[in-house]
């Protein structure tokens, strides 16, 4: 299941130029979360801001709920960040009436507390701009001239927005807690193994027809009745016909075609789009049924992704570091794929 969701699929600018060590060590995997606001100053909750090195965010969410004395499902966070990365995140803590605990109690080697302050409302899942990411890739070996002109492609006409790997989980352990899932619908599984099963799910097929329509040559083109998503946008419109207008604003990087996270309900796809969906994920019967039996409602994700203020950098002719943003649910590994091949194995 594992290659299919990560390793077979099909890169939009044809095979890596050069090959290269990411993660040599923590700090060379660096993300800082983009907050859609930042604390007001008063309220329930306090928000704390975390720099962690090798460290789940789940594990950090537990320790801030020990040092403050509440149950862990009082501890917010926008959403799971790299555990072999040095990463920035805000994490919300539900204290009403109360006054704060010593947060220097996180401090240690691998944790430190760098902001905290009051604010109304707990943090939820997903309330986030986007993630800034620095990474370096060492050991570098290949063409620097097609690497360059390579680094201007993704930058110019971005990449694949896959699902990265995270997203089903070591081995592949989120799949295999869905196909459970679905053979025994009332299989025990807790809120957070549940919601990632079936997230895993929708990620493979969304990873498929992406993968499909790269093959095809459209990934980056609209199909009659494909849904365009409007840039930094969720809204997306039909396409009834392809005129000029239309081919202008993806161009411009103004639209992008979309794909399925598939759930329950009616696709608002129809014609060559929904035949090319159907054809793709015709050999996925029982999970398309297994998602809507679990209540998931279907929704759309731009198949393109532009990282935003994208830089490089050679530090040494051997070593190169990337600086750039991603909107949010959008992954680094997905632009690194189109970039070099880890001597590891791909890049995943």
């Amino acid at each position: 299941m594992l290659e299919q969701a990560i390793h077979s699929l099909a890169r939009a600018h044809g095979k890596p130029v050069a090959s290269g060590t990411i993660r040599h060590a923590a700090e060379d995997f660096r993300v800082t979360e983009l907050p859609l606001l930042e604390p007001a100053g008063s309220g329930e909750h306090t928000w704390v801001r975390v720099r962690k090195r090798n460290a789940n965010t789940p594990v950090v969410a537990e320790r801030l709920a020990k040092i403050a004395g509440v149950h862990p499902r009082n501890v917010g966070f926008a959403g799971l960040k790299d555990r072999h990365a040095v990463t920035e995140q805000w994490f919300s803590v539900h204290l009403p009436g109360c006054d704060d605990p010593d947060w220097a109690q996180l401090n240690d080697e691998n944790t430190r507390v760098l902001q905290h302050a009051r604010h109304a409302r707990k943090l939820q899942r997903g309330a986030l701009r986007g993630n800034a990411f620095r990474l370096v890739i060492r050991d570098l070996r290949g063409d620097r001239e097609l690497l360059g002109q390579r680094l201007d492609q993704v930058r110019n006409a971005g990449v694949p927005n896959y699902f990265g790997a995270q997203r089903f989980g070591r081995d592949g352990s989120n799949l295999c807690n869905a196909e459970r899932l679905f053979a025994n619908p009332r299989l025990r599984l807790s809120r957070n193994q549940r919601s990632l099963a079936l997230s895993s799910v929708r990620a493979l097929l969304f990873n498929r027809v992406l993968s499909e329509r790269i093959a095809l040559g459209c990934w980056d083109s609209p199909l009659k009745g494909d849904a365009m998503q409007l840039d930094g946008s969720h809204s997306f419109f039909i396409v009834d016909s392809i005129d000029d207008d239309l081919l202008r604003r993806v161009r411009e990087l103004d639209v992008h075609p979309t794909g399925p996270l598939c759930g329950s309900g009616e696709t608002p796809v129809r014609g060559e789009c929904l035949a090319l969906e159907s054809a793709v994920l015709a050999d996925y019967g029982t999970w398309l049924e297994g998602l809507a039996a679990a209540g998931v409602r279907q929704a759309r994700r731009a198949l393109r992704v532009v990282p935003a203020d994208f830089s490089r950098d050679w530090p040494t002719d051997d070593c190169l570091e990337l600086t750039f943003s991603l909107p949010a649910g959008s992954y680094a590994t997905a632009v690194l794929r189109e970039l070099i091949d880890d001597r590891d194995g791909p890049v995943t």
